[in-house]
């Protein structure tokens, strides 16, 4: 009789997200917060990326070269308009996780 296992939680996925990466020598990065402090350009974090774009602009250097983390992200519109996929009103947002790697 075959048994089979049970689903992974969502903290199972992350840890193993950061783990994995962990091993391969990313360094794990929390979450930044979901409102940025220092990008008057967005009023919220809307992708993984908001948090090393300092990093990408050549602005910041960190004491790492290799990343990974699980962002908490908003979508409330614009560029990014995914909206449609979920459902759209005037009140809708969209919040989720992106588990990102950088190098």
């Amino acid at each position: 009789m075959k048994t089979s296992k049970p689903p992974m939680s969502v903290a199972d996925i992350r840890k193993s997200f950061l783990d994995f990466f962990e091993s391969k020598g990313h360094t794990v990065v929390p979450s930044s917060p979901l409102v940025p402090g220092n990008d008057p350009t967005l009023m919220f974090t809307n992708s993984g990326m908001v948090q090393f774009k300092d990093v990408f602009l050549g602005t910041d250097k960190r004491p790492y070269v290799r990343a990974a983390s699980v962002q908490a992200c908003l979508r409330a519109g614009g560029k990014h308009n995914d909206l449609e996929n979920v459902g759209y009103t005037a009140r809708h947002h969209t919040f989720f996780e992106m588990l990102g790697n950088w190098s």
